[in-house]
């Protein structure tokens, strides 16, 4: 699979929701700032429950945007036969007869994207299934904790 490609879609997709959040932030700021939402008596909260979430949303924001940095400067490291998991890793994963493809970087764990119509999820090195997977090779069978169960896996590939 062309990694390249895949690194581009996932920093795509993060601008897309920079975007989102950066709007969201400005109409709460404004929101919050607007002279119908004037605390009129001790009990009215409106203001600031707009203020407290537009730093929740710039917050946010300000991750993505660090995540975008760290993907843009991302190189595409080939890993050979035998090579462990690490950043970078296209994973190919088999849990219970299901396949499953993960890429493996530095931040924004749960983004989604699609390529060569094959969904692949971003996980971290923080994640749980991170943590099990780093380190690990093509061709290992491992028990995955996943929750409160154990799931036993196999490690098709590792690009």
């Amino acid at each position: 699979m062309n990694k390249r490609s895949i690194i581009q879609k996932i920093t795509a997709k993060l601008v897309g929701e920079l975007e989102v959040y950066l709007r969201a932030a400005e109409f709460s700021r404004a929101e919050a700032t607007h002279e119908q939402n004037k605390a009129e008596s001790k009990y009215d909260t409106r203001g600031l429950e707009a203020s407290y979430l537009a730093r929740g949303q710039s917050k946010q924001a300000a991750e993505l945007e660090a995540a975008i940095a760290e993907y843009q400067k991302l190189g595409v490291k080939k890993f050979a036969p035998g090579d462990a998991i690490g950043i970078g890793a296209l994973v190919e994963l088999e849990q219970l007869g299901e396949k499953s493809l993960y890429f493996l970087g530095p931040r924004a764990g749960g983004t989604e994207v699609v390529h060569d119509k094959k969904e692949i999820l971003v996980i971290t090195p923080q994640s749980p299934l991170g943590e099990q997977l780093a380190g690990k090779k093509s061709g290992d069978q491992l028990k995955l904790k996943l929750g409160h169960e154990l799931r036993a896996a196999k490690i098709l590939s590792v690009e």
